[in-house]
């Protein structure tokens, strides 16, 4: 994939903030998200817009032609348990920056994503479980070929599914990171791309150490093979840990001013 790939994840209706402009479509305050998450460094931005069962594919709609037309077609991640609004989101959504990515399908009940995927030539992120969290690598590899059969035979190309090993938070599953990042390097092995959401590892700790337990996990987990994750952009630190992997593994030229790059 080359250079590390930053999904914004800021843009969610579990901000009080955001769920009001969702509820009542007024733009502000996720342009202003959108705006912020850019500059510091996303490639993609995520878009929750949670279940949306009244108005899900007017919202979806909505939100994607606002996004794309005020940041030159910024690339998103549709990110919704409603089907018809990620279809929905598709249908006006311009691909000059990126194909849009569904979030997300896993080899249960949301396996139904893949074809929505596939059937739209769309990224899929595939989450490596089925109902709650694998018990071990072999159950997590079980559900990655189950979902990776399902797309290629469906006719999507490996590289459009991005499998997600479920980053487990630190604070009671300390003994399970291991494991998290040795699938990581099982998935490199093997040619495929992967993601996850980063901050689960650090969720439920103290804020002055969310950075460092992110800062941390994701530069071990770069050098596993991790090809993108879904983050916070805004945190500095972060960033400039990933810009500086993404030199050390030589994805991008180094200068000396590579950090503001």
């Amino acid at each position: 994939m080359g250079k590390f790939i930053v999904i914004g994840e800021r843009i969610h209706c579990i901000s009080p903030t955001i769920r009001e402009a969702m509820e009542t479509m007024t733009p502000e305050p996720i342009l202003k998200r959108a705006d912020e998450q850019l500059k510091a460094g996303a490639t993609y931005l995520d878009v929750n817009i949670g279940p949306a069962e009244r108005n899900g594919p007017e919202l979806m709609q909505w939100a994607v032609k606002l996004l794309q037309e005020n940041f030159d077609n910024v690339p998103l991640c549709l990110d919704t348990a409603n089907r018809k609004a990620i279809e929905a989101g598709i249908q006006v959504y311009n691909r000059a920056k990126g194909k849009p990515i569904v979030n997300s399908a896993d080899a249960g009940d949301r396996l139904e994503n893949i074809d929505l995927a596939a059937a739209n030539d769309a990224i899929c992120i595939a989450l490596c479980s089925k109902a709650g969290v694998p018990s071990d690598n072999d159950e997590r590899m079980q559900y990655c070929q189950e979902m990776l059969e399902r797309g290629m035979g469906l006719g999507m190309e490996a590289e459009d599914l991005w499998f997600d090993p479920l980053f487990l938070v630190i604070k009671g599953m300390q003994d399970k990171q291991m494991d998290v990042l040795s699938f990581i390097k099982d998935l490199s092995d093997m040619g495929f791309n992967s993601t996850g959401g980063l901050s689960n590892v650090s969720n439920m700790t103290p804020k002055h150490i969310r950075p460092i337990l992110d800062s941390a996990t994701v530069a071990m987990a770069m050098y596993c093979g991790l090809t993108s994750c879904i983050a916070n952009p805004c945190d500095l630190r972060l960033m400039e840990t990933i810009k500086s992997c993404d030199v050390i593994k030589n994805n991008t030229l180094y200068a000396d001013s590579y950090l503001q790059i």
